[in-house]
């Protein structure tokens, strides 16, 4: 199961920082990938962290974001810095637990709103 937090209404060139909460799995051992979806658009892969090895962001985040881990409380974090209106989306963590790209547990997700 997981559970994201933290998400809500910010100006832009703000900072918000989500949290995903990861039970009956061990993060270290799982890719985890942070996603968003803005209505009428595609959802995106916008942060991942495999078990091993550097974390890769979209493009359109790289810069600004930065998802990390903590093993003891079983949690992902996406920290998201100078934050721009076309941020704004639901944010959703996956889990992959043989990391090939095939997401099989979500969370509910979080809303992320940038606006002045």
């Amino acid at each position: 199961q997981l559970v994201e937090s933290g998400g809500g209404l910010v100006q832009p060139g703000g900072s918000l920082r989500l949290s995903c909460v990861v039970s009956g799995a061990t993060v270290e051992y799982y890719t985890i990938g942070w996603f968003r979806q803005a209505p009428g658009e595609e959802r995106e892969l916008v942060a991942s962290r495999r078990r091993a090895g550097a974390p890769t962001y979209a493009d359109s985040v790289r810069g600004r974001f930065t998802i990390s881990r903590d093993t003891a409380k079983n949690t992902v974090y996406l920290q998201m810095n100078n934050l721009k209106p076309e941020d704004t989306a639901v944010y959703y963590c996956a889990a992959d637990e043989y990391g090939n790209g095939r997401y099989d547990a979500w969370g509910q997700g979080t809303q992320v709103t940038v606006s002045s």
